[in-house]
């Protein structure tokens, strides 16, 4: 044999030697990576802490179509369930409800999901949609209004309830967000007086009430609708206090782990470190309405140029502290139906007094004057406001001093509460700070529609919300509200103001994206746990 050839030889058996040891340092390396990611997981669950601890006061119930509660009523979505449910933007989702058909202007027809079960494990039937509407048309709860127009329910079949209505209600399904009672669980017994545990159909049950607290359990047999598989917090404590005092301390020493509050300085309470803020736009909405039927507020110039003279953020600072939030339309708390116009007509003092010029206005001696009919006006107004509520009456008096910088006369008519309802009723004002707490439907009918607060009236806007009250689609009715608001802006048949601010404060220990709105605080929850 050649030499050369022993050493080709030679060299192969070389290069297999290298490649099978380095197979095998390969393999060993994987095999020692997958060992220490299999600890390193055990670790990370091993820190896992399966509870949530939360902080309420003024405790009354649990029993969600009893309770006057806010923070109860946010705690209850997670025991009992709707037949809808509503997103983080407000759009309608289905719970317990797998098909809603509007068979006639007034006739509903709602099919129910068929694996729902309560919390003493019998199944949810259609008799229990018919249970609750009839209790709440009974009792004196916070849902009550979601079925004031309600007239008739039938069950068709253990899954399939009729709803009868006395009028067309738009956007109805959205009254339908009431938790569901189970009539098995409550029958032969007055369901207001009853002493037993309330039991529902949703992802935790209760499993103890007592002075100091309410516990509640992951109820393995919930089926989610929206596709959640696992829930990682096995319990939740609600600890219950006699003051907010009490809550913020207990969280600053860590003895509960997330709290609800309207209190913008609440920092003073818990300090500046430590925490997790989530602040978002409450319901409680504020605006100025113009009598478009007055005489001298049925121009549009008056109207836009008091827009323009009225100073929000001053507002909010001077008179609220910043507890609460800047705010231009009643849809403007989250809903998916409202997109900010960048196009602002925001606080603009010369801009203003442009409008007026424009408008046919000129400025002589310190006062706005139009001839009108052939007869010279001056720009005098009366803003009326209910003087038992301080804060409008502050608000009102601040509002006057802007608009007097103007040029524009004012005068405040400081009214009875009866007498401020009455100019509500009637329409029958020139200027009314006034507001609503806001619905959760998108339906703006208060504001736009025939009878509406400002008596504004206009083809288009009368065509847009026609075409609002037929459009199911929500790529169309985002179209639609996006043209309403634009005339809306326009035209300006009121001033938004200024909103309520809520704020949602977590530990840092706490792991999870905390998302919430004034539907519920826990967006997401099945992702949280602590460490």
């Amino acid at each position: 044999m050649k030499v050369s050839s022993i050493f080709k030889y030679i060299f192969i058996i070389f290069a297999v030697g290298i490649i099978a040891y380095a197979g095998y340092r390969i393999y060993n390396n994987q095999n020692k990576e997958e060992e220490n990611n299999q600890d390193s997981s055990t670790v990370v669950e091993e820190n896992i802490i399966r509870d949530l601890r939360m902080g309420i006061t003024n405790y009354d119930t649990m029993n969600p179509l009893i309770t006057q509660n806010k923070d109860i009523i946010n705690i209850d979505t997670l025991i009992y369930e709707p037949l809808f449910n509503l997103t983080k933007d407000y759009q309608l989702e289905p719970c317990l409800a797998k098909e809603c058909s509007k068979t006639g202007d007034k006739i509903y027809v709602v099919k129910t999901v068929s694996n729902a079960v309560w919390h003493d494990n019998t199944p949810l039937t259609a008799k229990d949609i018919a249970f609750t509407i009839d209790l709440l048309k009974k009792g004196n709860s916070v849902y009550s209004y979601n079925v004031a127009h309600i007239a008739e329910t039938e069950v068709i079949d253990a899954t399939t309830l009729k709803i009868t209505l006395d009028s067309d209600i738009p956007f109805f399904e959205y009254n339908l967000i009431f938790p569901i009672m189970s009539s098995n669980y409550y029958y032969g017994e007055d369901f207001f007086t009853s002493s037993k545990m309330p039991i529902g159909t949703g992802r935790y049950k209760i499993t103890n009430i007592s002075s100091n607290n309410v516990t509640l359990a992951k109820f393995d047999k919930w089926k989610s609708t929206t596709g959640v598989t696992e829930l990682k917090l096995d319990n939740i404590k609600i600890n219950l206090y006699s003051s907010m005092g009490e809550v913020y301390n207990s969280f600053k020493i860590g003895n509960i782990d997330l709290i609800n509050t309207s209190n913008p300085n609440f920092q003073e309470y818990i300090g500046t470190i430590g925490f997790n803020k989530t602040e978002y736009p409450g319901r409680q909405f504020d605006f100025l309405s113009f009598n478009c039927a007055d005489e001298l507020m049925q121009f549009k110039e008056v109207r836009q140029a008091i827009s323009y003279a009225i100073d929000k953020s001053n507002i909010v600072s001077s008179v609220y502290n910043n507890q609460n939030s800047v705010a231009d339309y009643p849809l403007d708390y989250g809903n998916f139906l409202y997109t900010e116009n960048t196009a602002s007509s925001g606080y603009n003092a010369e801009q203003a007094k442009k409008v007026l010029e424009d408008g046919g206005w000129t400025y002589i001696n310190n006062r706005w004057k139009k001839n009108i009919g052939g007869r010279t006006k001056t720009l005098r107004l009366k803003i009326s406001v209910d003087k038992t509520n301080e804060s409008r009456v502050a608000v009102a008096e601040l509002i006057e001093k802007q608009l007097e910088e103007i040029g524009i006369d004012v005068k405040l008519d400081k009214v009875s509460n009866e007498k401020y309802n009455k100019y509500v009723d009637d329409r029958n004002y020139q200027i009314l700070l006034t507001g609503v707490y806001t619905s959760y439907s998108p339906d703006l009918t208060y504001y736009f529609s025939a009878g509406n607060i400002s008596n504004y009236s206009g083809d288009s806007m009368s065509e847009l919300m026609h075409n609002a009250s037929i459009t199911k689609e929500n790529k169309q009715l985002k179209e639609i509200y996006q043209k309403i608001y634009s005339l809306y802006k326009e035209d300006v048949p009121f001033v938004g103001l200024y909103r309520s601010k809520n704020i949602t404060i977590s530990t840092q220990s706490m792991v999870g994206t905390v998302e919430p709105n004034n539907y519920s605080t826990f967006y997401g929850i099945e992702g949280w746990y602590r460490r």
